[in-house]
Formats: structure tokens, sequence, C-alpha cells
């Protein structure tokens, strides 16, 4: 990224990210557990797997695969009652909500794209009163090409009129920092997020490793 201006857009992934939705997730996933006669698992357990969405969600909870047998219908259910409470305890990671003030007073576009599905996407953030500060959502209902392909990436840069080589994308998954790489912009990748093995994040090739959005909210100022 060029050092001598401000970025031209600043684009976050969603899930762990920007927003913490692990609780809506643990949360959907024992009370589907429940709905089988099977105990809570920790919260834990299932956080550090949210950001690899609904299939790794019926893997931990049921240890079932697509091609198991349940699985089609764990999966559906998981996803009905998702939908049904998208924004009951799902809020800005704490920190967040000044960093987008601040580059909201900076003049500085910010956007999000996800692999998450417009279906859950769009009335989350618009629950969480994001809808109209939010420059650009970009989801794969959007384009062709899911992350760690660039497309929506180049998208978002193109809606915003921004240089991909000026712009930043911050995520906390690997194929997050690859699709900005491959999309020629600057990375930032937040070990903050939903992720299986932390010290690994070191190794995805990021601009920057940032640990809080502390850390990141200095960053970006």
């Amino acid at each position: 990224m060029k050092t001598d201006r401000s970025p031209d857009a600043v684009l976050f992934d969603l899930d762990g990210t920007l927003i913490d939705t692990a609780p809506d997730f643990i949360r959907c996933l024992n009370a589907l557990r429940a709905q089988h006669g099977l105990t809570h698992l920790p919260p834990e357990e299932i956080r550090r797997s949210v950001s690899n969405g609904a299939r790794a969600m019926i893997r931990v909870g049921f240890g079932l695969e697509p091609e198991h047998e349940g699985y089609a219908e764990k999966h559906t259910a998981f996803l009905d009652l998702y939908e049904a409470g998208v924004a009951v305890e799902t809020t800005l990671f704490n920190g967040m909500e000044s960093l987008l003030i601040n580059l909201e007073n900076q003049g500085i576009p910010w956007g999000i794209v996800t692999n998450k599905p417009a279906r859950f996407a769009e009335p989350l953030i618009k629950a969480l009163g994001l809808a109209q500060r939010c420059a650009i959502l970009v989801c794969p209902d959007h384009v062709t090409e899911r992350k760690p392909h660039p497309e929506s990436l180049l998208l978002a840069c193109r809606a915003l009129q921004a240089e991909p080589g000026n712009a930043i994308y911050v995520g906390d998954h690997e194929r997050d920092i690859e699709a900005g790489r491959n999309a020629g912009m600057h990375t930032i990748a937040v070990r903050y997020g939903y992720i299986e093995q932390p010290e690994s994040v070191d190794l995805w090739q990021a601009d920057v490793v940032v640990d809080t959005v502390s850390d990141l909210a200095k960053l970006l100022q």
C-alpha cells in the first residue's frame, strides 16, 4: 500500500473480524443438539470453527460431513435456526465501533466482503445498524467465485472507486489473506478472530498481523 496518502477504502471480512457472531452460532448449534437429545458443547469448542460456516458447525456438533446420512437435514435445520435469530447475541467486537467512527471521520469508506450468504448477512448488518454506514456489502450471491478468489474484493474496489493497491482487506482466515493478496490489496490478519490455531496466522503471509481490535485501530489511524 502506498504510504503518502490515506487508503482509498478499508474492507472487512464479517464473522470473526468485524462482528462477533459466535454467540448466535453457539446458541443455535446447542439448541439443535438439544433437539436431538445431546448435551451442550462448551462455547470455545464451537467458537474456534465459526469462520468455517454451517458445514463446520455440523461437523463440530454431530461429527457429520456432507456425504454422511443425516447431514443435509441437520445442516438445513441449523441454517433455519440461525436465520430466525441472526442478531440475538451478535455484536460488533469491543472497540470496533470507535474504529469505524474514526474511519468515517477521516472520510475513508469501509465495506464488507464475506463468504456469508446475503440471506444472513443483509439482515444481520441491518439489525446492528450498519447497513447505512457500510459503503459496500459483497456476498457470494453477488459473484461467481468465493474467496480466496479475488473477484469479490475487486468488485468492492470498483464499486468504491478504490485502487486495490491502495486499499486494505482485514480478515481472520487464511482464505481472506489469500484473496487480498490475489486482489493486490494490503492485507491485515487479525488473531482475535475464530482461529483454530492462532500461531498459524503468522504463516498466512499477511502484510501485518494484529492481536486485538485496539492494535487494528492504531494501525488504521
